[in-house]
C-alpha cells in the first residue's frame, strides 16, 4: 500500500510552527527560554522537522550487535574458565587484556569456538614475536579476531612510545604486513578523548585525526586496500547526542576511507563513559551505564562492553560483571534493540545531531591537517590544551550545580559512607616520569568532591 494518508491536512512549516510557540510564550524571549545551548556547540531547538534533515547523512549500521565481556588475564587458565562460563551465561564476544608476554595463548584459548566467538585482545606491552605466536596459533582457523594494536594512543595516554619512535614503526609495519589471518589488527582508542573531558565535536575530530596518520603511514603497503579500521568507542550521558556521535563517526570515516580508495565500513566496539561515574550512591551508576549502553547500540555500534557499577572502587567480582552482562541482556532480549537494524534513521532530530557533529568534526579535522596532522599537535601540546579547555568548562557547570549527577552534587546522603569500601584507588593518579609528550589525563567529574567526602569521613 503506496496511499499517501492525511492529505487533506495542510502541512505546517518550521516557520509557522514557531511563531506559534513565540505567540504562546507571552512575550518571553524564545532563544532564552527555549533553546539549550550545550557544552559541544550545539544550539538544541524546542522542535524539529523534515525541514532541518533536507541535507541528512546517510550512515552505515551494522545488523546486529554483540555483547561483550572484558577479561583480565592474570591467569590463562583461570581466565579460560571464566571465559567459557561468562559465554554460557549469554556473552558473546570475549575482549582479553593481555598483561604480559608470558601468557600462553593455547591455554587461554582452549576449548573456545572461534569461528563463532568474536575475540578482542589488547595489550599492555607491544612486541612483535609475541604478534607471531598469535599468527601462528590463528593461521589456518576460521576466526573473528580484532588485534587492538594502537601505538599513537599509547603515546596520547602515557606521553611516551612503548620502545621508540623508529622501533615502535617497525613493529607495527611488520605486523601489518602479515595480518592475513586476522579480522583487523589496527584500532584507535578514542575513549581517552572522551573520558578526559573533550567535546563530541573534539572527540570524533580527534578520532578521524588519528586513523587518519595510520592510513598515512600505511598507504604504500600492498595489502593497504584491504585495511580494516577498529575504534574504540565511549559513550556518555547525553542520550540524543551520544546516538549521533556514533552514526556521525561511521559517516566520517568512510569519507576518509573513500579518499583512499579503501573499505569504508568501520568496526566498532563500545564502552560507558568513566567521566560521569560516582564513587558515592553507586547504584545510580546503573542507570548511567543502561542508558550510555542504548545510545550505544542505536547509535550502531558492533559490540558493547558494559562496565560494571562498582568498577571505578572494586576489583572485578562476579556480582558486578553479572549486572553488566544481564543489563545488556535486558536490552537485547527483552528490549528488543537486536530486532530493528538502524532504528534511530529518520529521527528529525538525531539526523539533525548527527549532520551537525560530522561537520564541525570536519572542520576541526581540517585544522589539525592543516597544522601538520595528529602527531605533531600532541607533541606541539595542542590537543592537550583544547580538551583541558573542553573538560575545564564541563567542571566548572558540575561545581556550580548545573551539571547533576544524582547522590553526588544533588540529593547526597549523608549517611553514605565509603572509606572502608575502596578496594582500588578511584582517583586520577598522579605519576610523575619522563615523558615526550604530555600526556592527555582521564579524569572523572566528581574526584575532586569525593575526595573532600571522604577526608571528611576518616576526620569523623
Amino acid at each position: 500500500m503506496t496511499e499517501s494518508l492525511f492529505q487533506e491536512f495542510e502541512e505546517v512549516s518550521a516557520k509557522q510552527w514557531k511563531q506559534k510557540i513565540q505567540f504562546d510564550l507571552n512575550g518571553a524571549d524564545y532563544n532564552e527560554k527555549l533553546v539549550y545551548k550545550s557544552l559541544d556547540g550545539i544550539n538544541i531547538k524546542p522542535f524539529y522537522n523534515a525541514e532541518d534533515v533536507e541535507a541528512s547523512i546517510k550512515t552505515p549500521s551494522p545488523k546486529n550487535w554483540n555483547i561483550c565481556e572484558r577479561l583480565y588475564v592474570g591467569s590463562a587458565e583461570k581466565t579460560n574458565r571464566r571465559a567459557l562460563e561468562v559465554l554460557e551465561k549469554g556473552a558473546e564476544s570475549l575482549w582479553f587484556i593481555i598483561p604480559k608476554k608470558e601468557i600462553a595463548i593455547e591455554d587461554l584459548l582452549k576449548g573456545l569456538n572461534l569461528e563463532d566467538t568474536i575475540i578482542y585482545f589488547s595489550f599492555n606491552f607491544f612486541s612483535e614475536s609475541y604478534f607471531k605466536r598469535l599468527r601462528e596459533f590463528f593461521k589456518g582457523k576460521e576466526n573473528k579476531v580484532f588485534l587492538q594494536f594502537d601505538i599513537v594512543g599509547n603515546l596520547a595516554r602515557s606521553g611516551n612510545w612503548f620502545h621508540n619512535l623508529q622501533k615502535d614503526h617497525e613493529i607495527l609495519d611488520a605486523i601489518f604486513d602479515n595480518s592475513e589471518a586476522f579480522k583487523s589488527v589496527i584500532s584507535v582508542d578514542a575513549t581517552l578523548y572522551q573520558n578526559a573531558g573533550a567535546t563530541i565535536p573534539q572527540q570524533l575530530a580527534y578520532a578521524l585525526a588519528h586513523i587518519n596518520e595510520y592510513l598515512n603511514h600505511f598507504q604504500k603497503k600492498p595489502n593497504f586496500e584491504k585495511f580494516q579500521a577498529q575504534f574504540l568507542i565511549a559513550a556518555g550521558p547525553n542520550y540524543f547526542f551520544e546516538i549521533a556521535k556514533i552514526k556521525a563517526l561511521r559517516w566520517l570515516y568512510a569519507t576518509l576511507a573513500s579518499e583512499y580508495k579503501i573499505p569504508e565500513t568501520c568496526h566498532i566496539l563500545a564502552q560507558p563513559t568513566k567521566r560521569n561515574k560516582t564513587l558515592y550512591d553507586f547504584n545510580v551508576n546503573l542507570l548511567r551505564t543502561t542508558t550510555e549502553s542504548m545510545s550505544a547500540v542505536l547509535g550502531g555500534a558492533n559490540t558493547f562492553y558494559n562496565m560494571p557499577y562498582d568498577a571505578i572502587y572494586h576489583k572485578n567480582n562476579e556480582f558486578g560483571d553479572r549486572i553488566a552482562r544481564n543489563q545488556l541482556l535486558v536490552l537485547k532480549h527483552e528490549a528488543y534493540l537486536d530486532k530493528v537494524a538502524n532504528a534511530a534513521e529518520g529521527a528529525y532530530y538525531i539526523e539533525s545531531l548527527t549532520k551537525q557533529f560530522a561537520e564541525m568534526a570536519l572542520d576541526i579535522f581540517k585544522e589539525i591537517e592543516k597544522g601538520g596532522g595528529f602527531l605533531k599537535q600532541l607533541k606541539e601540546g595542542v590537543i592537550q590544551r583544547k580538551i583541558k579547555e573542553s573538560a575545564k568548562k564541563e567542571q566548572e557547570q558540575f561545581d556550580k550545580g548545573e551539571l547533576v549527577l544524582i547522590g553526588t552534587n544533588k540529593f547526597e546522603n549523608p549517611q553514605d559512607k565509603m572509606k572502608n569500601e575502596l578496594e582500588l584507588y578511584p582517583f586520577l593518579k598522579q605519576n610523575p616520569r619522563k615523558t615526550l609528550i604530555e600526556p592527555i589525563l582521564e579524569r572523572r567529574l566528581s574526584e575532586q568532591l569525593e575526595q573532600e567526602r571522604l577526608k571528611q569521613e576518616k576526620a569523623d
